[in-house]
């Protein structure tokens, strides 16, 4: 199973908190899909899954188009963490309505367990209808990382980067190994910005 997180829009380019309100990639997004599109011509998957939000959309589309591996759609249940009252909000804007504390107060964001439910419930699905394919997910970081961290069974040291790709293979004795982590071999520093 290979893991994506989805192409550069405006709001992270102005470090905006976006959650699951619904952005645009932005230019540079559509060429870092287009690039890791063209790797992934490389590798043989059997389908390709995305968030319903756009931004995730555009990213697995994208790749579809190239690579011509099948689109399966969207599911609500790969969207990124709901934020709360932080979506839509920079780190000036935190620190301006919430504080300097504004990480440790409730604020509405959704928790890592609740977030689990959201992919056991995917996972079994997508398991009981594509058994032993290879399937490509495109999502967020905020989703990616909590859910990796819980497979591989420890913290994530580093963040997930736009279209960065991650693979994980299950064994047969249902272990998970990660054969390649937040990889973004096909951009260089010009096309990876934060």
């Amino acid at each position: 199973m290979g893991f994506i997180r989805h192409g550069t829009t405006e709001w992270n380019l102005a470090g905006r908190m976006q959650g699951h309100m619904d952005t645009e990639l932005a230019e540079i997004g559509i060429k870092q899909a287009e690039r890791l599109a063209s790797r992934l011509k490389l590798d043989e998957w059997d389908g390709l899954m995305s968030s319903d939000l756009i931004r995730a959309k555009q990213t697995a589309q994208t790749i579809s188009e190239v690579t011509g591996t099948p689109f399966l759609g969207t599911d609500s249940r790969l969207r990124e963490r709901h934020f709360g009252q932080l979506e839509g909000t920079t780190l000036e804007d935190r620190i301006t309505l919430f504080g300097e504390s504004w990480r440790e107060q409730d604020l509405g964001l959704e928790s890592d367990e609740l977030l689990l439910q959201r992919w056991f419930s995917f996972f079994e699905e997508l398991e009981a209808n594509h058994p032993g394919k290879r399937i490509l997910l495109v999502s967020h970081g905020g989703y990616i990382a909590p859910v990796l961290e819980h497979i591989m069974g420890k913290p994530i040291t580093s963040h997930l980067n736009n279209t960065s790709l991650t693979v994980m293979v299950l064994s047969e004795g249902q272990v998970w190994n990660c054969h390649l982590l937040n990889c973004t071999a096909h951009l260089d520093d010009t096309n990876n910005p934060q």
